[in-house]
């Protein structure tokens, strides 16, 4: 691995970067047994299929059109500890090029790549990794082979940070469609806006939330909101507590769209709809089809752990109104009302 200094050239974390990095730095990774005490891991893991769902959709795009054994190559923007790598080697990729701004999360996602290398799990794709924030620099040049695009770029549960100015977007955008072949896919999942904004209104003060997640606006928030640097803090149980900015997506759609970039929305949907779609097994994926099998809990065969009465009362309901039915796959009320609380958009570069 090569240090820090040449992995990540000029070093620049500041503002909302610095506490971002900071955040995501000063999380202990754990293992499966501690995960499974987390309030919301159930939520957790259909937030896996559906991220599972959308990579393996645009990997099957892909080599539809393509001949056998094609080497797939993928850039992972705003990667994390890696939570992905199992993905990607599911894919059967080739090549994986990581992106974070958080220097000990990259640390954490090559060990964990060597680890399953060792163990015979990653040794399908080669893998690089950049530390930089993709929002205030390109990272082409920073590519082991800095004339190489890939195939599909993912950005999950991270692509809002870049909306924090007009600046920022543009550099991220930039880092999407410029090291995207023509044909390739973008996918992300970002912040519900339009659902965020809902929750707000209701409410008589700048904040709302429940047992697992919580948003706060400041207080002086004007009351026309700007496309970029709408900013507010987000807590998510055990997984987020740092600043966030909305993303409108009818600005990310002209901007990769009608701007530079000419890439086609192919769609842009809210995670709860993906879910159900899998639930339902209506899902088109080749992968996928059958396989939404622990996501979300059967509910009420698992032990469920929560500080609110009601949480499952609509499982008891739908219970008691089915004949014969003893159980059902659902989450509780405050996991259903997080996972709302973000949509997934796919683009294809058309030129």
């Amino acid at each position: 691995m090569a240090d820090s200094e040449s992995r990540s050239g000029k070093r620049h974390c500041d503002g909302v970067g610095s506490i971002v990095a900071n955040h995501y730095n000063s999380i202990e990774a754990k293992g499966l047994k501690e995960r499974t005490k987390s309030r919301i891991f159930f939520m957790r893991n259909s937030n896996n299929w559906i991220k599972s769902y959308l990579i393996n959709y645009c990997l099957e795009q892909i080599r539809d059109r393509q001949v056998d054994d094609y080497p797939i190559s993928v850039l992972d923007l705003g990667c994390g500890k890696g939570g992905d790598l199992l993905k990607w080697q599911k894919g059967n990729i080739k090549h994986l090029i990581c992106a974070d701004i958080a220097e000990t999360s990259m640390d954490q996602c090559q060990e964990r790549h060597e680890i399953n290398k060792r163990k015979g799990r990653g040794g399908l794709f080669s893998a690089e990794f950049i530390v930089a924030d993709c929002t205030k620099r390109r990272i082409k040049p920073l590519f082991e082979n800095p004339s190489k695009k890939v195939d599909l770029v993912s950005c999950q549960f991270a692509f809002h940070y870049c909306f924090e100015s007009l600046d920022q977007a543009e550099t991220m955008l930039c880092n999407v469609s410029e090291n995207l072949k023509k044909g390739g896919y973008f996918v992300a999942t970002i912040p519900n806006a339009n659902e965020i904004m809902s929750r707000l209104k209701a409410t008589t003060g700048n904040s709302f939330g429940n047992e697992v997640y919580r948003i706060e606006f400041p207080e002086d928030r004007p009351k026309k909101s700007s496309l970029f640097g709408d900013r507010y803090n987000f807590f998510l149980e055990g997984v987020v507590d740092c600043p966030e900015f909305l993303v409108h997506p009818p600005t990310l759609e002209n901007y990769l769209h009608i701007g530079k970039s000419n890439m086609l929305p192919l769609c842009t949907t809210t995670l709860v709809s993906i879910s159900q779609m899998l639930l339902l097994g209506q899902s088109k994926s080749k992968t996928h089809r059958n396989k939404y099998k622990q996501n979300p809990s059967n509910y009420p065969t698992d032990e469920q752990s929560t500080e609110t009465d009601g949480e499952y009362s609509h499982a008891q309901e739908h219970l008691a109104s089915k004949e014969g039915v003893s159980r059902i796959r659902t989450l509780s009320k405050s996991e259903w009302e997080a996972l709302c609380l973000y949509r997934a958009c796919v683009f294809k570069k058309i030129t």
